[in-house]
């Protein structure tokens, strides 16, 4: 399926929604390095539901930067993926497809160095969390404490279980805003994530401490 392909849809375009858009505020290790933009939409309604989820995170620092644009295929509330595709530009360009062929994921890497085939499993409800991209956490956004699902980081060539542990309803500062917001501890495999999501399902700030990583909306501080 190629980016064309997972982004144009038969359905027409009177039963597309936008249910977020937006940009984050990219931090490591306390220093400003990028931004986040992206736009999630939803074809069709309830269980037959499809959302698309495209973005372009941009890196920068004194060695130079990098471009790396994301579009994600999900079904049904869940958000359980079915495609998804990367183009990172820059000093060390890769491209990345994956395609859902049950009971496995195929996916294809391309890089300067060659090209590389990998399959990935299929699990119920498997969930794509890129390496540094906040907006993947809105497919997690309705598992409830003690819930788990399984999640395949591409970049990382990595699939594992990711967990959820405490939720907690606190206030968070977004600009000179307080917004009601509900912290929710992710665990995975490798590292703890903590997200803050709005009363909406919308992601407002993730923290990865391992990776030194803060993404902070930015375009929702004046509401």
């Amino acid at each position: 399926m190629t980016l064309l392909t997972l982004a144009s849809l038969s359905s027409p375009a009177a039963a597309q929604s936008v249910v977020d858009q937006g940009t984050f505020s990219i931090e490591i290790d306390g220093s400003v390095v990028g931004t986040e933009e992206f736009k999630i939409r939803r074809v069709g309604f309830n269980r037959s539901a499809i959302f698309i989820a495209d973005g372009v995170v941009v890196l920068g620092d004194e060695s130079g930067s990098q471009e790396i644009r994301h579009l994600l295929r999900v079904s049904g509330p869940a958000g359980a993926a079915e495609a998804y595709e990367l183009t990172l530009s820059g000093a060390e360009p890769l491209e990345i497809t994956m395609n859902l062929a049950r009971p496995r994921f195929v996916s294809r890497f391309e890089s300067p160095e060659g090209q590389e085939e990998r399959e990935f499993r299929a699990r119920e409800e498997t969930r794509i969390i890129e390496v540094m991209v906040a907006h993947h956490y809105y497919f997690v956004r309705n598992l409830q404490e003690g819930e788990s699902a399984p999640i395949i980081v591409p970049r990382d060539r990595r699939e594992g279980t990711l967990s959820t542990g405490s939720i907690v309803e606190e206030e968070l500062r977004l600009g000179r805003n307080r917004v009601a917001a509900r912290r929710v501890s992710f665990m995975d495999d490798a590292s703890e994530h903590r997200v803050w999501f709005d009363r909406q399902g919308r992601v407002l700030r993730v923290e990865i401490p391992d990776l030194g990583y803060v993404a902070t909306r930015t375009d929702l501080v004046g509401e």
